[in-house]
């Protein structure tokens, strides 16, 4: 049976390109960055090459990449970092565990809602403000739904107050285009496996002049940002992602958008009782969040899978979970509505006669699973 991945927002396979850099540099630069003799500078040189293509990437100084193990460990290393000796913090009810998580141990955290589109409105931000804020952290991109935030304004926002701006970055980056110094972030993250990279790999842009605690501690490496010898074959595996993207990021999100599109309009052509979640806000070009009214989004998950294709039931960092999708809930759906949805998020390999493939399998599961349901009538 022919399998068929459309799962990409969990993680992404490390593309053909990727690999090709990736595998060199876990043989053959196995030196220590920090070191002075030849293979250490080898390292070195690597490092910061790979340093400068993330940097073009997202239109930062290249001494404001900070290299981390991922996206979580960089939005714990921005929050903590900034918030972590106290202050107040503001972020939205729709964030991915690894901000709610993190502003929840701090205690002095205000999670401003989200409309029905789940778009977050800057006003809300504004009002949420108090004298002792320290930090604002919302994401660029959902990782469920895909809606964008309105980020230049809410950056503006933060500027006026003197409060310290954190996005998280690690659904927009690769994309949609993130130029840091236009949006006016202080500090944004990014992981490397959601952009065809390896897993242990990500990136905490630091906006120069802005104090940041170290997470860990230990040596004085990135800057004293982030102690401990750098994963370098990593580094150059985002590097060599980072460059991709920054060369097909136009052609690509056309592309899976189209795609995305098709899947939508075969899909509500087809099933009755089927809506997109956050369909009228803008979103990241590849994520269609599709609820079905009577059923549970996991069966269909299970059935689909059974058929040849990988989809979710919601963030893959929850999975198992038995509470319904906080963002679903967080943009009025009830806890029902929740549990029947299911996340579809395209990539590079997919394709049209892929996604009619989809859509077909779709209905039919669905078809079946309502027969066996006992609340769709």
């Amino acid at each position: 049976m022919q399998r068929f991945y459309f799962d990409h927002n969990a993680t992404t396979p490390v593309s053909s390109e990727v690999l090709e850099a990736w595998l060199p540099a876990l043989r053959e630069v196995y030196g220590n960055a920090s070191s002075i003799h030849h293979f250490g500078q080898v390292a070195k040189q690597q490092l910061e090459a790979a340093r400068r293509q993330v940097a073009l990437l997202l239109n930062a100084p290249v001494r404001d990449i900070v290299f981390t193990s991922g996206g979580t460990e960089a939005n714990n290393l921005a929050i903590y970092g900034v918030a972590g000796a106290g202050g107040h913090i503001v972020t939205t009810s729709i964030e991915h565990p690894a901000v709610l998580n993190p502003c929840d141990h701090l205690q002095s955290v205000t999670k401003v809602a989200v409309g029905s589109d789940g778009v977050v409105d800057p006003a809300d931000i504004r009002k949420a403000l108090l004298p002792d804020t320290v930090l604002i952290s919302v994401m660029h991109a959902n990782n469920e739904i895909g809606t964008l935030q309105p980020i230049a304004e809410i950056a503006a926002i933060a500027k006026q107050a003197g409060v310290l701006f954190h996005v998280d970055g690690v659904q927009a980056v690769g994309k949609v285009p993130v130029d840091v110094e236009a949006l006016g972030v202080d500090l944004y993250s990014v992981s490397g496996h959601k952009v065809y990279a390896p897993k242990g790999i990500g990136v905490l842009y630091v906006r120069k002049g802005t104090r940041l605690r170290p997470l860990l501690f230990g040596g004085k490496h990135e800057r004293e940002r982030r102690p401990g010898t750098e994963n370098v074959p990593g580094a150059v595996a985002l590097g060599c992602a980072a460059e991709l993207a920054r060369h097909t990021l136009a052609t690509e999100s056309e592309r899976v958008a189209a795609l995305r599109d098709r899947l939508e309009q075969a899909v509500l052509a087809s099933i009755p009782s089927a809506h997109v979640n956050g369909r009228t806000a803008q979103r990241t070009p590849n994520t269609s969040n599709i609820r079905f009214d009577g059923i549970e989004g996991e069966a269909i998950v299970i059935s689909l899978d059974l058929k040849g294709f990988a989809v979710s039931s919601g963030s893959a960092c929850s999975s198992g979970a038995v509470e319904p999708s906080h963002v679903l809930l967080a943009i009025g759906l009830s806890p029902q509505d929740a549990r029947s949805s299911v996340r579809f998020s395209l990539g590079r390999s997919n394709t049209a006669e892929q996604v009619d493939a989809l859509a077909k399998a779709v209905a039919e599961s669905v078809a079946h699973l309502r027969r066996l349901s006992p609340v769709y009538a």
